[in-house]
């Protein structure tokens, strides 16, 4: 029997004057692979924060019984101990001005060189270009401990994951399956509970309407008329009473069956999304945007050499490339927002009918903490509130919470509500740096839904293979100094990719072969000692064949 690492007893932990959760008893024992999911504000960090003994519940016990390391979501992180993790995962020295993904870099060596036999990772994935995701792919599983993740990478769940926590309403199901098996259980449960809700409110109806005509019937039964002699009086009220007393009866049976009758809650769900935002004033040029670059420089360090790339009207661009490319800091040049490290040279010219906006991974500059997150969404906008509501809703955000301050909500939280702002300005070419950082999986796939019916033009930058396959109509990538453009989706670009792989693996076997006709052809004019004609000209020939099938292939 495996052994047990983690036992979790009667948790519960409150942030304010909110429950965020109450979990009676969970364990995770030696080998397992748990995926850890939810919204955002769910308490997912608390919870792993509390489980590796770096916060404390407000009651309950947690045991741990094996070394354990958490892989944070954010902030720094000590240097790695073991120098063949901070090899494997190219971490950098601590300096000012590391990215994002070097960040991460960091705090995956440093939990790693741990060793822990209980690793808890906290989107891990964070900023991770797709050499480090790979990394950190084999890495997890080729882990010989117990693993629980906390990922918006779908792709990452799918392949790691064998067992599924979704903490919801303040409780956890422990799912004993994968992340699609769970999302297909969870669907079929909210198809029944609406399908239950909405027999129960059918039949809430049908007793209301039996109970109103048993109203109207006893009002409609008419009491003796006074000329009535009294034999005849007498006769019809005693008709007139028990009619009465039988629709009295009929009623109280409705009344009690509905007053019996299980409670069915409407199941909460997410709105559809049934809008095109960006749509009412386009850019109908060719061109939205172009660059010219002669240089970029951060922190003394050449990104860019001379190369560019230009932006088509409607389209939707990925920016991608290795962590420390220089990604970020060419978008802050775009947005006018360089830091003092950068240094640029060349031209950015957008279409005069181009109205940019930009999502900064970090929102302090475009959200006020004291502000609701209603207030923050309508500052700017030009939608009007139930529009922005619906936006909201569509996010993740219920009907209350969108009275919060922003000075109490997750990281999530607050990109959401970024990102909302911003989808309801009056803009037309949307500057987006990784906007699914923090993001739960589903408002991550609401987000994806909002950006596919964007009628404006977009460029962007996120590390989320998922999210990019489905939104990115092209991609410009940072490959040795300069800017290449593709024309289509990550999908067709791994495809050309491959075929291009493919052929110069071809190429390579195309010339082999050749050579070593060459050489065969050369013994057979001229036989060394010991060399068989015979067997010259039939190996020959040979290659002569898998050659000329190669070619046709």
């Amino acid at each position: 029997m495996a052994k047990l690492l983690l036992e979790i007893k009667d948790l519960v932990k409150s942030c304010g004057d909110r429950e965020l959760f109450r979990i009676e008893h969970l364990s995770v024992y030696d080998g397992e692979r748990i995926g850890l999911i939810g919204e955002n504000g769910a308490g997912k960090s608390t919870l792993l924060a509390i489980l590796a003994g770096e916060a404390e519940p407000d009651s309950g016990a947690v045991r741990r019984l094996a070394p354990a390391a958490l892989i944070r979501q954010q902030g720094g992180a000590e240097a790695a101990e073991d120098p063949q993790c901070r090899a494997l995962f190219q971490a950098p020295e601590q300096r000012e001005g590391l990215s994002g993904g070097e960040l991460t870099r960091r705090r995956i060596a440093a939990a790693l060189s741990r060793h822990p036999q209980l690793l808890m990772a906290d989107e891990p994935t964070t900023d991770l270009d797709e050499e480090g995701l790979r990394m950190l792919t084999r890495q997890l599983e080729a882990f010989r401990g117990a693993l629980l993740l906390v990922s918006h990478d779908r792709a990452m769940l799918r392949r790691l994951c064998s067992r599924i926590w979704c903490l919801e309403e303040g409780g956890i199901t422990d799912f004993p399956g994968g992340y699609d098996a769970f999302r297909a259980q969870q669907q079929r449960e909210r198809d029944r509970a609406q399908f239950e809700y909405e027999q129960y409110q059918g039949e809430q109806k049908r007793l209301r309407q039996a109970a109103q005509r048993m109203a109207e019937r006893a009002s409609a039964v008419r009491k003796a008329p006074a000329r009535m002699g009294n034999s005849e009086a007498r006769l019809h009220t005693r008709e007139w009473t028990d009619s009465v007393l039988q629709i009295s009866h009929a009623k109280r049976t409705i009344q009690n069956r509905m007053e019996q009758m299980e409670v069915k809650e409407k199941p909460r769900s997410l709105p559809e999304i049934r809008m095109q935002l960006g749509v009412d004033s386009p850019v109908r040029a060719r061109t939205a945007l172009s660059v010219t670059c002669d240089g970029l420089w951060a922190a003394g360090t050449r990104l860019l050499e001379t190369t560019g790339f230009t932006l088509p009207a409607g389209s939707r661009t990925a920016l991608t490339g290795p962590n420390g490319c220089g990604k970020t800091t060419l978008l802050s040049v775009l947005t006018g927002r360089p830091s003092p490290e950068t240094a640029f040279s060349g031209k950015v010219r957008f279409n005069p009918a181009a109205r940019p906006g930009w999502f900064d991974q970090h929102h302090r500059r475009t959200l006020r903490e004291e502000a609701t997150v209603l207030e923050n969404v309508m500052a700017e906008s030009v939608k009007p509130e139930s529009l922005a509501r619906t936006v909201l809703a569509c996010l993740g955000f219920a009907r209350e919470d969108v009275f919060k301050p922003v000075a109490v909500l997750s990281g999530g939280e607050r990109a959401k509500t970024a990102l909302a702002r911003l989808l309801l300005m009056d803009c037309n070419l949307l500057i987006l740096d990784e906007p699914t950082n923090h993001l739960d999986l589903y408002a991550m796939e609401a987000l994806e839904e909002l950006l596919c019916g964007y009628g404006g033009t977009l460029l962007f930058v996120s590390h989320d293979a998922a999210f990019t396959e489905k939104v990115a109509t092209r991609s410009v990538r940072f490959e040795a100094g300069r800017l290449v453009t593709f024309e289509g989706t990550a999908g067709e670009r791994r495809q050309a990719e491959q075929t291009a792989d493919a052929a110069r693996e071809r190429e390579i076997a195309v010339t082999g072969l050749e050579i070593r006709m060459a050489e065969l052809a050369a013994r057979m004019a001229s036989p060394r000692k010991g060399d068989s004609p015979e067997q010259l000209k039939e190996a020959y020939f040979r290659l002569a064949a898998e050659l000329q099938e190669l070619k046709r292939g």
